[in-house]
């Protein structure tokens, strides 16, 4: 009920509408019935809002006094916001145009679409999730590195602060505000984005979108209805979802992804987790700290697919020290549950030996695939290969349609939110006539545990395949003052720099700071510098960053410090 309207409902209030010229036929289907548009409504309620009142009743005895009292009314809810979700209804079978529209809300598609707008681009942006951010925001990288910080902090409690001269007694978990807090900063996240959409004028739409031509899009609204976006260009940012393990069935409760494992009610007694990549091992890290034990089964005979073996073997040993438990070149035949358990029946990847193991609760962190399913690309001409990835060529064009592009998961190269972003500007400059450029070989890579782990560009095991002679820098962080006075002592830096040119060719960094520490590496790569441009350029100390231009002092000459 309206209190200026006590005796008139919600519905009775918007037939004042209808002096618009917007009818109930019209309202209701976004057209007058002979194929015209709906009304520009922002404009009309203008003009309703605005209109001068003369004398007490108007045309057909209509009460002026009603109306004008109507008037305020609309007024002071159309502020609040309480008619925004029926001007959608209203206009959700309209069609717009636009310069560019970005399928997908995630880093590559929010990034893409607001520098698409910053360029000057009309541009909308569509979401299935009904929230920003993408997986990265919502459910895997924002969520989990709350959660690793939290349970690092709890970890330093219990085992390390008695040492260090801090006594805080016993301590104890709050799991659900510790969920909470996770929650709190990924909505606080989410809405940021938004308020960056308003404040870039970025038109976010809620809802699936998929192809039904070149120059089209159509939404299924999360709310109701359809939109129709045309647009003279198309950026497909879709992402892309946990990988299915044959032979177990996920439910998010017991067996997990990724997902399930960011939500988990309580700790669990035992925990296995499959795979022994980023994501298994950061959330493998959480759940052990919070009391789990924890067993990474991995098909390889290394964890951290992508690292330098000589670091994949260093970090090993440092997660064993701290209760995690490995079955490496283990495969995994199947699953059952029995008495509230699972019974994961595993092999040797050689094959053979045959064990069950039993768990509380089973994560399959094998990976992700893109999400490239029902959004019309064959329309389009996009061909995606048997993985479902979306094949790309010059300038991120996807499609026989050299306006389609496509960029982040949905197609080749690492899926890292990073490297998505990169390409959505890339992609987006390219449109505005500019040339973007992504190299792929300045890419970083970070594993958030305690000690984090970084690299970028290529390990010892891929020069020597590539036949290039290299030289070899490494610097132990015990031989570092910063790490020594923090306590903080496991780790190294590698650098490979070329033997004939001492361009750096490789980073490597196992530290608590690691992920900040690669940015350094990372830039002195995008621009092909040598170690010795590293070495000579002054460190500020006592830093941990020290050991960076120590491990480039060894690469090219010899460290002062080791």
């Amino acid at each position: 009920m309206d209190p200026s309207f006590p005796d008139r409902d919600d519905n009775t209030m918007f037939d004042f509408l209808n002096t618009t010229g917007l009818d109930s036929a019209t309202a209701a289907t976004g057209n007058d019935g002979q194929g015209a548009q709906a009304p520009d409504l922002s404009v009309n309620l203008d003009d309703f809002l605005n209109a001068n009142v003369d004398g007490a009743t108007g045309p057909d005895g209509l009460d002026l006094n009603l109306l004008s009292a109507a008037r305020q009314s609309v007024h002071a809810r159309s502020a609040a916001g309480a008619f925004t979700p029926l001007l959608r209804r209203w206009n959700s079978s309209a069609t717009t145009e636009h310069d560019l529209v970005v399928i997908g809300g995630g880093p590559g598609g929010y990034v893409a679409a607001i520098k698409a707008a910053q360029l000057g681009l009309k541009t909308a942006c569509v979401e299935k999730r009904g929230a920003l951010g993408g997986t990265c925001l919502n459910v895997g990288c924002i969520p989990s590195k709350s959660l690793l910080n939290n349970t690092h902090l709890l970890h330093m409690a219990k085992h390390d602060f008695a040492k260090r001269g801090i006594d805080v007694g016993q301590v104890q978990v709050n799991l659900g505000q510790m969920m909470k807090q996770k929650e709190e900063s990924v909505s606080s996240l989410t809405k940021g984005i938004e308020f960056l959409f308003k404040k870039n004028k970025v038109d976010y739409v809620k809802g699936h979108g998929r192809f039904t031509g070149p120059n089209e899009v159509v939404v299924d609204l999360l709310e109701g209805g359809q939109q129709t976006l045309k647009a003279k260009n198309f950026i497909i940012a879709t992402g892309s979802e946990p990988s299915p393990l044959p032979g177990l069935e996920v439910d998010e409760k017991q067996i997990v992804t990724s997902t399930g494992a960011l939500a988990l009610e309580k700790v669990p007694e035992k925990m296995i987790v499959i795979g022994g990549g980023v994501i298994g091992l950061e959330l493998g890290s959480v759940w052990s700290r919070l009391g789990a034990e924890v067993t990474v089964v991995e098909y390889m005979g290394s964890i951290g697919s992508g690292m330098d073996a000589q670091m994949a073997k260093a970090f090993q040993r440092i997660l064993q020290k701290q209760g995690l438990k490995f079955k490496l070149g283990t495969k995994v035949v199947n699953s059952e549950k029995k008495d509230g358990k699972v019974m994961l029946n595993v092999e040797s990847a050689k094959g053979g030996k045959a064990e069950t193991l039993e768990a509380d609760v089973v994560m399959v962190a094998v990976g992700r695939r893109p999400y490239t399913e029902n959004l019309g690309l064959d329309k389009v001409g996009v061909e995606v290969d048997k993985r479902g990835q979306i094949t790309i060529g010059e300038r991120y064009v996807a499609s026989q349609h050299s306006h389609i592009r496509c960029i982040g998961d949905a197609t080749f190269g690492p899926m890292l939110a990073h490297k998505a972003e990169e390409e959505g500007i890339a992609a987006v400059e390219d449109i505005a006539g500019g040339h973007g450029h992504v190299n792929y070989d300045a890419v970083p890579s970070v594993i958030y545990t305690s000690p984090e782990v970084a690299w970028c560009g290529k390990n010892e095991e891929q020069v020597k395949e590539a036949g290039i002679k290299y030289n070899l820098g490494v610097f132990p962080l015990s031989a570092n003052s910063r790490a020594k006075a923090n306590g903080d002592t496991e780790g190294l830096v590698k650098i490979i720099s070329d033997a004939e040119t001492d361009r750096i060719l490789g980073c490597h960094i196992i530290s608590s700071t690691a992920g900040e520490m690669i940015a350094e590496a990372v830039l002195a790569m995008e621009y092909g510098a040598s170690s010795e441009d590293v070495a000579r350029t002054c460190h500020a100390h006592p830093t941990v960053s020290e050991a960076f231009k120590e491990a480039c002092m060894a690469a090219y000459d010899k460290p002062i410090h080791a």
